[in-house]
């Protein structure tokens, strides 16, 4: 035991530096994306998460828009629990048979205007699931997919990117209502 004390003491850790930090960027990109938000909406931009049955790894990234470093909350930007008060559905991982039901009944729960969100490579053609006897395919394979954010996870800046692309392109009447 006073050997492994020691050691520890001496020895590094080992973890992954942090990446370096880029404050000025993601303040700008989230101040946009609450911008955004209210000229469409007249509000802020209520997201609503749902796992159809992934991995986990795209929901930490989600997370992490809460955390302290990216604070989406404090740009207008909030996460509800219910789909009743949800604008954006961002759905990860591959629909999972158990789960279909639930995802077409969250859809139809969201008012209009609604978009969906797919996040992640598993959300989009079901990843290394695909071809699971338990899976059914990505999300647009159970409800109409207006954005796709690649990634295995995708950043949580390229989420923010992408919520701002879907509002802009919402803006100028490529999607419609």
């Amino acid at each position: 035991m006073r050997k492994l004390l020691f050691e520890s003491v001496f020895r590094q850790p080992l973890t992954e530096r942090a990446p370096l930090p880029d404050d000025a960027a993601v303040a700008e990109l989230a101040t946009a994306l609450g911008q955004a938000a209210r000229r469409r909406l007249g509000r802020s931009l209520s997201i609503r998460e749902v796992d159809a049955g992934s991995c986990n790894g795209c929901e930490l990234e989600i997370h992490a828009l809460n955390n302290a470093y990216y604070d989406i909350e404090r740009f207008g930007l909030r996460f509800v629990a219910s789909p009743r008060h949800a604008d954006v559905l961002m759905v990860t991982g591959p629909v999972t048979k158990n789960m279909r039901e639930a995802l077409e009944r969250t859809y139809h729960a969201t008012p209009n205007p609604k978009w969906v969100v797919a996040v992640g490579d598993c959300a989009r053609n079901g990843g290394c699931f695909a071809g699971s006897y338990a899976v059914v395919g990505g999300v647009s394979a159970v409800i109409p997919v207006d954005l796709h954010i690649p990634g295995c996870p995708p950043a949580p800046t390229a989420m923010l990117q992408g919520l701002l692309a879907l509002l802009e392109r919402a803006d100028a009447g490529a999607v419609t209502l």
